[in-house]
């Protein structure tokens, strides 16, 4: 017995009859998968900006960066020494946007390299088989 009839005899019936069909997945279109991955890229570069935006924010509301800078003007015997240069806003978000950059490329290649992966594995394995019930 399949997982897919074990779900279907478990799930409760609504109507009289149920039809399963059992579907293989042989293809996987390039452009679609590389649109799909390229979305999913940039919807993840902006929840990384934003998050990174917040971060920042809140550690300099709490006042980290000023404790930073304390102990590091004592170890480094500094009076003039301000993270605050270093770690600017402006600095932080550029180094984000770049990094979010990246990983869209990344992330919209590997999507349509596993979709190549998976359409040249089809021919050894036969696909992916899938059931599906109408309920």
């Amino acid at each position: 017995m399949s997982i897919a009839e074990k779900l279907q005899s478990k799930s409760p019936r609504r109507s009289g009859s149920s039809k399963q069909v059992r579907l293989r997945l042989v293809h996987i279109d390039f452009w679609s998968a590389m649109k799909v991955s390229a979305i999913l890229g940039l919807v993840l570069g902006i929840i990384q900006i934003v998050v990174v935006f917040v971060m920042w924010t809140l550690l300099q509301v709490v006042g980290l960066f000023d404790k930073i800078d304390e102990v590091l003007r004592d170890i480094l015997a500094d009076p003039e020494f301000a993270i605050a240069s270093i770690l600017s806003l402006p600095q932080v978000m550029m180094f984000t946007l770049l990094v979010a950059v990246l990983n869209f490329v990344v992330i919209t290649v590997m999507g349509a390299v596993i979709a190549v992966l998976y359409n040249l594995s089809v021919r050894v394995t036969g696909g992916l088989q899938v059931g599906f019930a109408n309920q």
